[in-house]
């Protein structure tokens, strides 16, 4: 795909490449180093390390940039053994090789101690508005809870400008390039292939299997399937988080006669992913409270997949979904994303199942 962004997708390619190889080699090992944060929600040494080498790439491609990232390196200078662990794993993800022009591409920090202050730059960050210029974005694991499991989980690089996506790329290191619905949190690739999927603002939506350097690999484009499609299809979590009103779900899901739930997946940005490439098209999330906000790492850049393919992404008032907000999400609730020429009736019918059942005000109108 030609497009203004070329350097930064082929950064992108070989650095999501490196950290799935960070990740296969921490998901080898037995004991994951898992803990836990304060939103009880599992961390590993993989995240950790990801997100330090993302950020030692892209920095040194791109030294003006600011970056914005799940993790902060504070467990880490408490725990000099895991902080080892992390620093072994980087070293070993440089020293695993890849062809010269991946080597020239792709960095690692220098020291621990520069580890975690590369780590601390994504976890203090914040992706700021008009002005504040380019900001990278990154989820090192997403969906840690299936990477320990030995399921889906994504890579997820995210490039805005003044607030606003420009770039996406989501490395799927066991999603095979070919899947197909339905897709669960099981569906593995049987080839071992994994895959890249990626899109970039007004050129559209792509995908292309994970190993290989660009030229040595097909790359294919994903039609507008969602501009004006006939039918719902869903993906969504059921039976999987807490967070969400689940009845209300089902509610909304049989008045709009959609098969429920189709796609059954537990990463947002896998959720995202298959919403892309056309696995699905339409997925809504009411939390139980008005109280809960979203993470700006778990939605930024991978929305623009399904946005360029045609579909719409409000929140469950029917706000535009602003990630000028900070690190939360906080002038949005819930998430509602369907085909453009049908989101206004999944939202009001959403909506109107929200206000029958009474736990949570409405406050749009639909659209």
């Amino acid at each position: 795909m030609d497009s203004p962004y070329s350097h930064e997708l082929k950064i992108a390619f070989v650095a999501i490449q490196r950290a799935a190889k960070i990740s296969q080699s921490v998901l080898a090992q037995v004991d994951l180093g898992v803990l836990k944060k304060d939103d009880l929600s599992p961390v590993t040494i993989a995240d950790f390390a990801i997100q330090a080498l993302l950020t030692a790439t892209f920095h040194a491609a791109f030294p003006s940039d600011k970056f914005v990232g799940e993790e902060s390196a504070a467990e880490l200078r408490e725990n000099p053994v895991l902080l080892e662990r992390v620093w072994s794993h980087l070293q070993q993800g440089a020293d695993a090789g890849g062809d010269a022009e991946a080597n020239g591409l792709c960095w690692t920090p220098e020291s621990p101690e520069q580890a975690c202050e590369m780590i601390d730059w994504c976890g203090s960050g914040v992706p700021g508005g008009v002005g504040t210029g380019r900001v990278w974005v990154f989820d090192p694991i997403d969906g840690t809870q299936n990477f320990v499991r030995g399921e889906l989980y994504a890579i997820n690089v995210a490039l805005l400008e003044d607030g606003k996506q420009v770039l996406s790329a989501v490395g799927c290191p066991n999603l095979s390039p070919d899947a197909t619905a339905p897709l669960m949190d099981n569906s593995l690739d049987p080839e071992g292939r994994g895959s890249i999927v990626f899109a970039v603002r007004g050129y559209g939506t792509h995908v292309r299997q994970l190993t290989g350097s660009l030229g040595d690999v097909s790359v294919r484009a994903i039609p507008r399937h969602a501009e004006e499609a006939p039918t719902l299809r869903s993906v969504t979590c059921l039976n999987t988080l807490a967070s969400g009103l689940e009845d209300v779900h089902i509610t909304a899901a049989e008045r709009l006669q959609m098969p429920f739930p189709g796609c059954n997946i537990l990463p947002w940005v896998v959720r995202y992913v298959a919403l892309g490439l056309g696995l699905a098209n339409t997925t809504f999330w009411v939390y139980n409270t008005r109280a809960r906000l979203a993470k700006a790492w778990d939605h930024a850049g991978a929305m623009l997949l399904f946005e360029e393919v045609g579909g719409k992404i409000t929140d469950v008032d029917g706000r535009d979904i602003d990630l000028t907000a900070g690190r939360k999400m906080a002038t949005n609730y819930g998430f509602v994303a369907a085909p453009k020429n049908l989101h206004g009736l999944v939202l009001r019918t959403l909506q109107d199942v929200i206000r029958q059942d009474g736990r949570i005000e409405v406050i749009g109108s639909g659209a």
